[in-house]
């Protein structure tokens, strides 16, 4: 592969990496491989450091494609637990409330999902890279400080349910760039007349890059000490 020009690189990204740990630990290691500390990295499509998946990266002059791949369509599998919230709505925070959660149903939740499909508006979480007034919004929500994030519009293709057993609902989601997945459990949690957050979730793919076509950082940095 010639890094240099160009390549699209498909990676599983890690659990508990951040999305700028991947690019550096690519980037470290095509640097040490090319002997070329200039070579370009980039990635299209960042993760929270408690989703694992898909992330494409590029390289050299590969990386004038990433706005595309941001822009096409992306799958994920979420796990979310009702009944009971967090400030940024994953398990970074532990739970600060719980709810009620007898009356919510397969057939109630069914009915639920749907109304989330097509276009949505939909407030990010404060507890994200958000910026407000040049300054990111979870620098805010860090410092206590209250901050006010404008809805934006997003579209979501398909919701399903794969699996439920309450507290915890396991559904499928293709979305439009710029979804958070976060905002969506709590959205869906609020709707249920209940809470929810996000206790896992897995980007499956993005446009046609699916998850089967991905490698591991371990893999790819063992292919570049083999020999030529």
């Amino acid at each position: 592969m010639n890094y240099k020009d160009g390549t699209v690189l498909y990676f599983n990204k890690p659990l508990y990496w951040t999305s700028f740990q991947l690019v550096n630990k690519v980037k470290f290691a095509l640097k040490k491989h090319l002997q070329d500390k200039k070579i370009k990295v980039g990635h299209a499509g960042t993760l929270d450091p408690l989703a694992t998946g898909v992330m494409i990266i590029c390289t050299g002059k590969a990386t004038k494609s990433i706005e595309r791949y941001q822009h096409q369509p992306k799958e994920y599998i979420a796990t979310i637990e009702l009944g009971a919230t967090t400030p940024s709505f994953d398990l970074e925070h532990p739970i600060d409330e719980r709810y009620e959660t007898a009356h919510i149903t397969a057939d109630l939740i069914k009915k639920t999902l749907l109304t989330f499909i097509g276009e949505i508006d939909q407030v990010p979480p404060v507890y994200s890279a958000v910026k407000v007034n040049g300054k990111r919004a979870f620098d805010y929500a860090r410092q206590g400080e209250e901050v006010s994030l404008k809805t934006k519009k997003l579209v979501i293709d398909t919701i399903e349910i794969l699996d439920f057993a309450l507290p915890v609902l396991k559904i499928r989601i293709v979305c439009s760039k710029g979804t958070y997945i976060r905002a969506l459990a709590r959205d869906i949690g609020i709707a249920l007349n209940s809470g929810a957050h996000l206790i896992a979730l897995e980007r499956t793919r993005i446009g046609d890059v699916s998850l089967d076509k991905c490698q591991s950082i371990e893999a790819f940095s063992s292919s570049l000490e083999e020999p030529k």
